[in-house]
């Protein structure tokens, strides 16, 4: 099941971070995590099996001269990578935008670890910054155009 962040999932997505880090997240971006849920977060969306949240990933709205839109903070719960849960996600969320939102350009800012996973939907690499995440963790920025 796919629904809305609340703030009783908090802890819950904190520890999934965690579970992912330092693999997929470097240690120094949890407290960053924590001011875009606390702040920042726009839609925000879980995933969850028989109670347990086993996903997690946001859309952020940039409204401007691009009005572009960002899927932001994605991390499955490692037991369950591989099995489908970020495919739904992704889809998940293209679906709502589609359905919710006029602006169709949508970026993913990710890394070298990550981005095969955002071609299979369509996604473009645009540019590559070395080690902008953390030492080793570079940033992969991709595009997708909706229609």
């Amino acid at each position: 099941m796919i629904r809305k962040y609340t703030e009783h999932d908090f802890e819950k997505v904190i520890q999934l971070m965690q579970l992912n880090s330092p693999r997929f997240f470097d240690f120094s971006e949890e407290h960053d995590f924590i001011h875009y849920l606390t702040h920042l977060k726009e839609d925000y969306f879980v995933v969850e099996e028989r109670n347990k949240v086993i996903g997690a990933g946001g859309i952020n709205y940039c409204v401007g001269k691009n009005k572009e839109i960002r899927f932001s903070w994605d991390m499955i719960h490692p037991d369950y990578q591989g099995k489908g849960v970020g495919r739904s996600l992704i889809e998940y969320r293209i679906d709502w935008v589609k359905n919710n939102r006029d602006e169709k350009n949508v970026v993913v800012r990710t890394s070298q670890l990550v981005y095969l996973f955002y071609q299979k939907f369509g996604f473009k690499l645009q540019t590559i910054t070395k080690n902008f995440w953390a030492e080793g963790l570079d940033l992969y920025v991709m595009h997708l155009k909706l229609k």
